[in-house]
């Protein structure tokens, strides 16, 4: 995925690779868009995983960022569409923020 990310043609979409926000690394985190991107294994499939992600979901949320989360599988399988809605995302993120400033 991170070589991927660059092709998301967007200017302002830099993106890092887990850097720190609070107690949190998410795997890629674009500060100037308050945008994650959270790649997930099988083992966030259960239960435990699942509780303590929705807890670090809720707390970067309310930090004012939005989280998008993918499987391996579909990031291996499926890399154009995830790709796609990244950028969705991204360009919507753009607009919101620019709507937000003064």
């Amino acid at each position: 995925m991170w070589k991927h990310l660059w092709r998301i043609p967007v200017e302002g979409t830099h993106f890092r690779r887990q850097a720190c926000l609070g107690i949190y690394f998410p795997d890629f985190i674009s500060h100037s868009l308050k945008l994650i991107i959270e790649v997930d294994g099988a083992h966030h499939g259960l239960d435990d995983q699942r509780q303590y992600d929705q807890t670090r979901t809720l707390w970067l949320e309310s930090q004012g960022y939005r989280v998008l989360r993918f499987w391996n599988h579909e990031v291996k399988q499926e890399l154009e569409a995830v790709l796609d809605a990244n950028f969705t995302v991204v360009d919507e993120r753009r607009r919101d923020l620019a709507n937000d400033a003064p």
